[in-house]
């Protein structure tokens, strides 16, 4: 089944990661893709994706006017704009007292403006077309935790700022047909947390405090990605789906 045929969907941090793979699978389920990236996306990369693939657009969503170039050059180009995925992210992981204003920008930057400008410039095509669309954000099981295996406050402040804008876009954007929903990662297996993964006894601990015994795979988050853009979840909005192996369940 192929549940997304007709819709054209973008995903920002399409090149790497739950990006990609969330990419590969909208693909997968008939949409076309348009993948956003502050990286430069090869054409083998593109392809991978498959005959769902549409176009690579670069820019850096922390960019207002990057932003709205791209999104404009994605309409362009597919004519429509059904899905938004809000997959990039970054993390400056340092104790809150060393953590400077500098490095506390530049996460809120990328993981909370730029998701809000990502999200506005497809609203405000969706809303201009008439098209009661389907926004997924990408938060975090640290969104919900204060806890983790090291200090990260700028990164779980932002990522529980996007709960409660999930929410808050969710209810004004109902009247338009566009659901906000979100998902909450555990630690997934990528090269976003490369460092860890590389640490044995880090990756233990992290399966020992997991319900499920296991990292989560950028593919078990694109899954849920899916569901949320699909028909499937055509009455739920404003919610945060946590992938997390049980791990807030605790």
């Amino acid at each position: 089944m192929k549940p997304l045929v007709g819709r054209v969907a973008v995903v920002t941090g399409g090149a790497s990661g739950i990006g990609f793979a969330t990419a590969k699978a909208l693909a997968e389920a008939g949409a076309r893709v348009a993948v956003l990236d502050r990286a430069t996306v090869s054409a083998d990369l593109l392809a991978s994706l498959g005959t769902g693939a549409h176009c690579a657009v670069e820019a850096d969503i922390a960019d207002e006017g990057q932003v709205d170039r791209a999104f404009a050059e994605v309409v362009a180009q597919a004519g429509r704009i059904d899905i938004l995925v809000n997959s990039a992210g970054l993390a400056i992981r340092q104790p809150a007292v060393e953590h400077t204003v500098a490095d506390w920008d530049k996460v809120v930057a990328v993981n909370m403006t730029g998701t809000f400008l990502c999200a506005r410039a497809a609203a405000r095509h969706m809303i201009g077309a008439g098209i009661a669309g389907a926004v997924i954000n990408v938060s975090s099981i640290m969104g919900f935790s204060g806890g983790g295996l090291y200090p990260n406050i700028s990164y779980q402040t932002t990522k529980g700022a996007i709960v409660n804008m999930t929410r808050a876009l969710a209810v004004e954007w109902a009247p338009h047909g566009i659901r906000v929903n979100a998902v909450a990662p555990t630690y997934v297996n990528t090269p976003f947390i490369a460092p860890l993964v590389a640490q044995p006894e880090l990756v233990a601990r992290i399966e020992a405090m997991t319900p499920l015994k296991r990292l989560a795979e950028p593919e078990d988050v694109a899954a849920a990605i899916v569901f949320l853009a699909g028909p499937g979840a055509a009455m739920i909005t404003g919610h945060t789906l946590p992938v997390d192996g049980g791990f807030l369940a605790q």
